[in-house]
C-alpha cells in the first residue's frame, strides 16, 4: 500500500467540495500527479484537503499539494488529517512557496503618460535616422548604376512599371473622376449663395491640378505599389532570398529597390497626369449639370482658370512623392525579421509612413510655392 501512487479526488461534503488525496505523493510520480492536480483545478475551489489516506510524501509531493491549494497565498486551503511525522515538512513547503499572488496593475500615472510620449518619438528618431541612412546607401547604389549601365535591370523596371502604373489606371481614373464631382457639387453648392456659380470651374481646374490630383494618386500608389513593395521584398527576407543574393555577390539595393524606384518615378507622373484629366472630366460633368453651361463652354472657362503653371506644380510633386513611397517600401520590407507576422506589421508601416511623407513633402511643397509666389 506503501507503495501505491498518489491520487487527488473531489468530494461533495456537506460543507461543500473537498479535496481527498491518498497514497506515496513522491517525486516518482510527480509527472502523473501534476495532471491529476490540473484536472481537479478545473472544478470550483475546495474548503479543505483531506490527507488522511497518504502514505509516502517528499519535499515534491508536498509542493504539489501546496500549488494544488494556494488560491491566492500559500495554505489558503487547510490540510486536514495529515500524519504527525509529515506536518514538519509540510510546514517547511507551506512556509516557503508556491505563492500565487494575482498580479495588479499598477495605476498609471502623468509620468507613465510621459515616458509612452517619450518612447515613442525616440523610436521615430531612430527610424527617421534609419531611413536617412537606407537614402544614402540608395543614392550609393545608384551611383553606381550610373558609372556601370549594364548593372541595370531592365526587365524588372518594365515588369514594375507595369505593376504600379498601367494596373492602377482604373483605381485612380476613377477616385480622381468622383473627387472632381465631389469638388464640383461642394463648390458649386456654396458658390451659389453668392451668385457665383461660373467660379466652380475656376475651383475645381486650381485644386485639381495643383494638389488633388497628384495628393489622391500618391495616396493610393503608397496604399498600393507602396505596401506590395514591402510585401515582395519581405517574404523575400522569410524565405532568406535576399541572403541568398548576398551570399552570391549581388547587392539587393541594386536588386531589389533601384528598379522599383526608377518604375515608381517613371509611373507616378504619367498617373498624375491620368488623373488630372479624370478629375477635370468628373468636374466638367458636375459643372454642366449645375452649372447651366455647354462642355465647349466649360474648355473655354477652364482654359482662362488654369495656366500652364498650375500644371506643372502638380506634375513636379510626382517624381519627389515616388521616390519617397518606394523607399520606404523598399525599406520596411529589407527590415522585415523572419516571420509572416513581420511581414504584416511592416506592411502596414510602410502604408502609414507613406502617406504621412506624401502629406508632409506636400505641405512643404506648398509653402515653397506660397514664398516663390508660384
Amino acid at each position: 500500500m506503501a507503495d501505491q501512487p498518489g491520487w487527488i479526488k473531489l468530494v461533495q461534503g456537506p460543507d461543500g467540495a473537498e479535496l481527498r488525496a491518498g497514497g506515496a505523493w513522491i517525486v516518482e510520480h510527480a509527472a502523473a500527479l501534476d495532471r491529476l492536480i490540473a484536472e481537479t483545478a478545473k472544478a470550483a475551489p475546495p474548503k479543505a484537503l483531506d490527507l488522511a489516506e497518504v502514505t509516502l510524501l517528499d519535499s515534491a509531493g508536498a509542493w504539489l499539494l501546496a500549488r494544488a491549494t494556494s488560491q491566492g497565498e500559500a495554505g489558503a486551503v487547510p490540510w486536514l488529517n495529515l500524519a504527525a511525522e509529515f506536518q514538519p515538512l509540510a510546514e517547511r513547503v507551506l512556509a516557503a512557496g508556491p505563492k500565487v499572488t494575482p498580479e495588479r496593475p499598477r495605476p498609471r500615472t502623468f509620468v507613465d503618460w510621459v515616458a509612452d510620449v517619450g518612447e515613442g518619438a525616440e523610436e521615430v528618431f531612430s527610424e527617421t535616422l534609419d531611413l536617412v541612412a537606407f537614402f544614402g546607401e540608395f543614392v550609393l547604389a545608384l551611383g553606381r548604376v550610373i558609372l556601370r549601365p549594364r548593372r541595370f535591370r531592365w526587365k524588372p523596371l518594365l515588369v514594375h512599371i507595369e505593376q504600379t502604373g498601367i494596373n492602377a489606371l482604373p483605381i485612380v481614373g476613377l477616385i480622381s473622376f468622383l473627387v472632381g464631382v465631389v469638388l464640383a457639387y461642394q463648390g458649386a453648392d456654396q458658390l451659389r449663395r453668392f451668385g457665383a456659380q461660373i467660379f466652380t470651374v475656376n475651383m475645381v481646374g486650381v485644386s485639381v491640378l495643383r494638389e488633388m490630383g497628384i495628393l489622391l494618386t500618391a495616396i493610393v500608389v503608397a496604399g498600393r505599389s507602396g505596401s506590395a513593395f514591402t510585401a515582395q521584398i519581405g517574404t523575400m527576407q522569410v524565405s532568406e532570398e535576399v541572403d541568398a543574393l548576398r551570399t552570391m555577390g549581388l547587392d539587393p539595393m541594386e536588386v531589389l529597390a533601384i528598379p522599383r524606384v526608377a518604375a515608381l518615378v517613371i509611373s507616378l507622373p504619367l498617373l498624375t497626369f491620368f488623373a488630372d484629366l479624370m478629375g477635370l472630366l468628373g468636374g466638367g460633368v458636375m459643372c454642366v449639370l449645375l452649372v447651366d453651361i455647354t462642355f465647349s463652354q466649360y474648355l473655354g472657362l477652364l482654359n482662362n482658370a488654369v495656366t500652364a503653371t498650375h500644371f506643372w506644380v502638380g506634375m513636379v510633386k510626382a517624381p519627389v512623392f515616388a521616390i519617397l513611397i518606394a523607399l520606404v517600401g523598399c525599406f520596411e520590407g529589407l527590415r522585415v525579421s523572419g516571420s509572416a507576422e513581420s511581414v504584416g506589421k511592416m506592411t502596414t508601416r510602410s502604408v502609414v509612413e507613406g502617406i504621412f511623407l506624401v502629406i508632409i513633402f506636400d505641405a512643404l511643397f506648398s509653402v515653397l510655392f506660397s514664398i516663390l509666389s508660384i
